[in-house]
């Protein structure tokens, strides 16, 4: 999957960002409406890890092409999603998830775009959420186009393969997949309506983002006055179409994230720093 992804959680506090850096941020926004992309750093403090930032492990995702021309790819992509999906579904909404439902009640941000499948925004309680590349909680069929709620095929896939182990701790990767090795005898659930093939309802590598879902992202943007970029290094497309979206109409552009993005030098504000400081400062600073 594509989940993009920047910064390494940490269990020490840090700064929001430097006065300075703040002070220019809110002077940007402060009375324009604002559009919000998300990506991988602003759940890492939730426990969920990222693909690039610092200390991250090399990873080799399954490509969307391998999952359709194998049984045996989908024997381990299953058995290791399964695995990782408790714990992936175990992980809760962080002051930076909130940060951004309250400025949207506030009426200072008009949704997020999110590139992270976790959702976190929503049970945070952000009303317009676009899951740019999908969802894990959710399950479609390939075939016949059925979508089903996760927790239902993972009670099917459990009770089909009961020698599964269920470790208490696994290593989760951003996309709540885990590595498993012996999955011979696997169980690959199949669509209850058709006998299809199903797949959690995420974009993997190698997968485009459907039309539909970039119109509405592309949609929040072209309403809003400013583009705020949390926890995303904008290394995959889809982020950068987007920003492409607001330079294009001269938005001025927020980048909060620890480390280098490919919109730095576009972005009229950089803070490096965590998102969930920053985004709480910029909460407090921006409403009411």
């Amino acid at each position: 999957m594509v989940p993009d992804a920047t910064s390494s959680s940490s269990s020490a506090v840090e700064p929001a960002a430097d006065a300075a850096s703040l002070d220019a941020a809110v002077e940007v926004l402060r009375g324009r409406r604002v559009a919000v992309l998300t990506g991988a750093g602003v759940s890492t403090d939730s426990g969920i890890p990222d693909y690039r930032g610092a200390g991250a492990p090399p990873r080799n995702p399954m490509t969307f092409q391998q999952f359709l021309s194998s049984e045996r790819y989908r024997k381990r992509y299953w058995a290791g999603s399964h695995l990782g999906w408790k714990s992936f579904r175990s992980s809760e909404p962080n002051t930076g998830h909130r940060a951004l439902a309250d400025l949207e009640r506030a009426g200072v941000i008009n949704g997020v775009v999110t590139q992270n499948v976790d959702n976190l925004h929503v049970r945070a309680g952000s009303r317009r959420v676009v899951d740019l590349h999908g969802t894990v909680d959710r399950v479609i069929c390939l075939t016949c186009g059925q979508s089903f709620a996760r927790d239902m095929v993972a009670a099917r896939l459990a009770a089909a393969n009961p020698w599964l182990e269920h470790p208490e701790s696994v290593r989760l990767a951003p996309d709540g997949d885990v590595e498993v090795d012996d999955i011979d005898s696997f169980e690959v659930p199949v669509c209850t309506v058709c006998g299809g093939m199903l797949k959690p309802d995420v974009v993997f590598f190698g997968e485009f983002v459907p039309v539909e879902r970039f119109a509405e992202a592309r949609s929040l943007v072209v309403a809003a006055d400013a583009l705020l970029v949390a926890g995303s290094s904008l290394v995959v497309n889809s982020g950068i179409r987007l920003l492409d979206q607001a330079t294009r109409r001269r938005l001025p552009v927020v980048v909060v994230n620890r480390g280098v993005t490919k919109g730095d030098g576009r972005a009229a504000v950089k803070l490096n720093s965590g998102t969930s400081e920053t985004l709480a400062a910029l909460a407090e600073r921006l409403i009411p």
